[in-house]
């Protein structure tokens, strides 16, 4: 303010010179008008340098702060959402897979861990399928090296027997749902593959996807 200031008063004193040569006649209307507009142009800086100086000493007024406020609100806004459209460019599932389709839903994914077989058991023989118990699973590919299982899952409800099961005893009945985790799976073993399953501790229950 106090730089200002001094050329304000250079500034002013100039003009008041001019003017007085003006007066004389001994300068143009351009040179009065030159040092007229100098002069305005310092007193418009050191007004300028005032308030800054007041603003600094004083603080800033408080519709200043919550106009500040306001603008670093929307700022931390703008910056979530950008970190937000930012993950949402990257497509993760909980498990590795498969891409099986494009579509609307971007993928259906089918997992590879861990390898899972539906199957049904009817009610006699519903005591047997215990959560934890050992299965064994054939395909028709490894007819005589069964994979090996446990039961993960068994349904507390009863339905009718899908069509897709094979054993046509079974068609008509009530059965119950269970889940068998597959062990040792390995690439062999695919989505939609049926496979036949036996109890291993006995050789009594066989069956199909």
């Amino acid at each position: 303010m106090a730089q200002r200031q001094a050329a304000w008063k250079c500034a002013n004193s100039f003009y008041q010179r001019q003017q007085g040569l003006w007066t004389q006649r001994v300068i143009s209307d351009n040179d009065l008008e030159n040092a007229k507009n100098n002069r305005n142009q310092a007193l418009a800086a050191l007004n300028a340098a005032k308030d800054k100086l007041n603003q600094f000493q004083t603080g800033y007024r408080t519709e200043e702060i919550a106009a500040a406020r306001g603008e670093w609100k929307q700022a931390v806004a703008a910056l979530a959402q950008a970190k937000l459209d930012l993950a949402d460019t990257i497509l993760t599932t909980p498990s590795p897979g498969t891409i099986l389709t494009a579509g609307s839903t971007v993928f259906s994914v089918s997992l590879i861990r861990p390898i899972w077989v539906r199957a049904y058991v009817s009610e006699p023989h519903l005591g047997e399928a215990i959560p934890g118990r050992e299965i064994l699973l054939y395909t028709y590919s490894r007819p005589d090296q069964p994979y090996h299982g446990t039961i993960g899952f068994v349904s507390p409800t009863a339905e009718f027997t899908p069509k897709s099961v094979q054993t046509t005893d079974l068609r008509t009945d009530l059965v119950y749902r269970i889940r068998v985790i597959v062990n040792d799976a390995d690439d062999m073993l695919r989505q939609g593959m049926p496979v036949t399953l036996h109890f291993a501790e006995k050789k009594t229950l066989r069956l199909n996807e």
